[in-house]
């Protein structure tokens, strides 16, 4: 793809406005850790959803999704569509209490929750665990992403690639070197409208040069006619008895795969970048907004330019070897052949908008970790201009460490098969330690280690393949029960914490009453809360009103006007219940 002068200027302005950013918030962002890490803890709930939103919108993901589409159809999206569930639990049960907790990473919970050594050893351990190995590896295929995106559009190797990411990365470092959190925080908004706005560009080029959406449906509507599938390409529910999504796979998806499984981005009850937003909220209720802000923006607003731009490409390279070997290409394809000249510039300002918000979180993130729950804590009682110093040294590091990671790294879906392999049935625990007072730091140790083993002897002792959808959900459903059964015995068989701690936690996050028994009654100076009921009805509608909104949007960009407008209405009517029984009985409890 030719780049012009002006793209060239476009581009370095993209940059230069970042970097200003930068620098005038460096002075608000670094007289503090707090300030560099969770901005003061005073950010309203609108920057931080936004923000979620805009680091999980990463240069891979039109990509990704594209390939979903031309595989199995729009309803190959289920594979994190699903993921609603667990999106709105964070929204209606942890994101209160993770406000309440004051903590400034996830992983300092383990000793507000939790005592003595092995308290101090899951602290340390998984902010090593996370702020290293875990982070280098998500850095690493967003770094390979661009990487890709890169030789495709400008025709270079993966070394030259490289090198460019290599710069864009730098200057995100140097973004959240100078204005911590803060710097992420307000980049992310402008990143978000560019790039957002870019592939709603892109979608109407892409639909105008293939005759426009009636013929674009027509093309569709004959290619279902030469599938193997009875299922639709245009359909938003997977056949169930399809090789790629089977009964059994749907059901584990739905049901287990959203509260059993650790992902970055998707943690069961909170956790990662997504904890993190919420802990800079100014309080409990904006808190529980950006949440459900960046779950509504994140499910039902922001996939369909994606999933149009993948339409797309099914119909023009249905024939090609090359998109039939590597369908996620089609996306840059269509960027390539249907945008105008004048736009390559800010489309590829876009996609290094998408890939900075993801970086910039990352590094940020991730030095949190080793500064907060590491250096901080075993080198106390230093000036905090000492330690945000340190904080600009790590993460400078994390940039070099990542390049590294992206050379040898080879597969996107191979990294990404990995994290979900070490991360399958720990959910649970993540989940309960907020609610059953009996949970111990052995609980956590034990779920981390039980999980890591019996994947692992699963895929490779049973050879269970995680990349066949039977096997696994298989896979999924013999590790949660065995993960499980594992920390609950571990649980049973070791000591509680000193009520002490569980009176100190209990006060300070006050959890739902119900299944804290004794501790709870012996609270006297805690009013008892009892919202559980209350949360449920919110949860339950909150994930009826995610899918309304996308499945009617779909429905009316499809043509389906009606059916659409109908569930649009019904999500309107969903989140005006949640509005209303918030107002009513849940405000005054989140703060003002």
């Amino acid at each position: 793809m030719q780049l012009t002068l002006i793209d060239w200027i476009v581009i370095a302005l993209y940059f230069i406005f970042n970097l200003g950013v930068g620098l005038y918030l460096r002075k608000r962002a670094t007289q503090s850790v707090s300030d560099f890490f969770v901005s003061g803890r005073n950010v309203t709930w609108w920057l931080a959803g936004t923000s979620m939103v805009a680091t999980t919108f990463a240069a891979d993901t039109p990509l990704v999704v594209s390939g979903l589409v031309a595989r199995n159809g729009i309803a190959g999206n289920w594979i994190w569509w699903s993921m609603a569930f667990s999106g709105m639990l964070t929204v209606f049960f942890y994101a209160k209490l993770w406000r309440r907790a004051g903590v400034l990473t996830d992983v300092e919970f383990a000793e507000i929750r939790y005592s003595g050594k092995p308290a101090a050893f899951l602290r340390t351990f998984r902010a090593v665990y996370l702020g290293l190995p875990i982070n280098l590896i998500i850095m690493g295929w967003v770094n390979l992403a661009i990487v890709k995106i890169m030789m495709l559009v400008l025709g270079i190797n993966k070394f030259e690639a490289l090198i460019i990411a290599i710069g864009i990365m730098f200057i995100t470092a140097s973004i959240s070197t100078l204005s911590g959190l803060w710097g992420v925080l307000w980049t992310d908004m402008f990143q978000f409208l560019l790039k957002m706005g870019m592939v709603i560009v892109l979608a109407i080029f892409a639909i105008n040069a293939t005759g426009g959406m009636g013929m674009l449906l027509e093309k569709l509507h004959a290619i279902d006619q030469t599938r193997e599938s009875s299922s639709s390409i245009l359909s938003l529910v997977p056949d169930l008895n399809s090789a790629w999504m089977p009964i059994i796979t749907f059901l584990v998806y739905i049901a287990v795969n959203w509260w059993a499984s650790w992902y970055p981005g998707s943690e069961p009850g909170g956790g990662g970048y997504v904890a993190q937003r919420i802990f800079c909220a100014k309080n409990e209720k904006h808190s529980l907004l950006a949440t459900l802000w960046f779950n509504i923006a994140h499910y039902a607003l922001r996939p369909w330019p994606w999933i149009l731009v993948a339409l797309v490409a099914v119909v023009r390279f249905q024939q090609d070897a090359r998109f039939i070997a590597d369908p996620e290409t089609g996306y840059i394809r269509i960027l390539i052949s249907d945008l105008p000249a004048y736009l390559r510039g800010l489309m590829l300002a876009a996609f290094a908008a998408a890939y900075m918000s993801t970086i910039g979180t990352q590094l940020n993130w991730g030095a949190s970790y080793i500064v907060n729950d590491v250096y901080k804590r075993y080198f106390p009682e230093r000036p905090e201009k000492h330690y945000v110093n340190f904080s600009q040294i790590i993460t400078m590091a994390l940039m070099i460490l990542s390049a590294i990671v992206t050379f040898y790294m080879d597969s996107i879906g191979g990294a990404w098969q990995f994290l979900m392999a070490i991360g399958a049935g720990t959910g649970l625990v993540y989940i309960l330690r907020w609610f059953w007072w009996r949970i111990n730091a052995w609980s956590e140790i034990s779920a981390l280690i039980g999980a890591f083993f019996v994947s692992f002897i699963l895929q490779y002792g049973f050879n269970l393949n995680e990349s066949d959808p039977k096997q696994f959900a298989y896979l999924l459903l013999g590790t949660t029960l065995l993960t499980t059964t594992v920390w609950v015995t571990v649980t049973l068989l070791t000591k509680p914490e000193p009520e002490e701690k569980l009176l100190a936690f209990y006060r300070k996050v006050r959890p739902n009453a119900r299944f804290w028994g004794q501790i709870a009654q012996k609270a006297t100076d805690v009013v008892p809360v009892h919202d559980g009921l209350f949360s449920i009805g919110n949860w339950v509608c909150g994930v009826a009103m995610i899918y309304s909104f996308l499945f009617g949007i779909g429905k009316i960009i499809l043509g389906s006007v009606l059916v659409g407008s109908l569930l649009t209405g019904l999500g309107c009517i969903l989140g005006g219940i949640i509005y209303y029984q918030m107002n009513k009985k849940g405000w005054e409890t989140l703060g003002e």
